[in-house]
């Protein structure tokens, strides 16, 4: 269940602490130098993050076997099976992108609606599409995570083709469906906390950099 995964993973982060501590704070600075690129560096995010997760399915592999592992292994997915790992990515971003697409035509829809009857009409014609549209995207994006949850994993340590891979991943998620929705809501939970302190520290920024009336 949810639990016994969370304690499997917590016994193996602090079974080698520095390390996963080191190799995250690498995979930060890499995805954020990444994401400052336009465009482009979202694309490549997109692309390498199946690659850089079959680095971690290596790392716990290694703990798990009895080894060490090594802020090396992050790496690893570009030596082993890296075009398989790509096409993920591809798949996943080509998802995402479609999804994209859909809120914008949905929350269009609704910024179109809103121009053509007028201001209160219209601004709950607008919030309307909004939520309808962050609703969409929400119940469709399900299905894609589904898919590339556990794709790195078999296709790094099974050497399976990308398409047979997130097929089983899917499966493996809607036979776990109540599992991976208590996961999906801590994990939720955590980021939230994790970080409120910086939505406070920009909210009471913004508040002292207000002009007073």
């Amino acid at each position: 269940d949810c639990f016994t995964w969370l304690r499997q993973g917590w016994s193996i982060f602090v079974g080698n602490l520095g390390v996963w501590i080191g190799s995250t704070a690498v995979l930060m600075v890499l995805l954020f130098a990444a994401n400052l690129v336009p465009v482009f560096g979202q694309i490549a995010v997109s692309l390498l993050l199946p690659v850089f997760a079959g680095g971690i399915v290596c790392m716990c592999h290694h703990q798990q076997k009895g080894g060490q592992a090594e802020i090396a292994d992050l790496f690893a997915g570009f030596q082993h099976n890296s075009g398989s790992l790509v096409i993920v990515g591809v798949i996943f971003a080509t998802g995402i992108f479609g999804l994209a697409v859909i809120a914008f035509k949905i929350i269009s829809g609704g910024a179109v609606g809103s121009v053509i009857t007028g201001r209160l009409a219209g601004f709950g014609i607008a919030l309307s599409a909004v939520m309808l549209a962050s609703i969409a995207v929400f119940i469709l994006t399900i299905p894609v995570i589904m898919a590339t949850w556990f794709a790195p994993l078999l296709i790094f340590l099974h050497d399976m083709e990308p398409l047979p891979a997130m097929k089983a991943s899917f499966a493996a998620g809607a036979r776990n469906w109540m599992t991976m929705a208590v996961f999906g809501v801590m994990l939720v939970i955590a980021l939230f906390i994790a970080m409120a302190p910086l939505l406070l520290g920009m909210t009471l920024d913004n508040t002292d950099s207000t002009p007073p009336t």
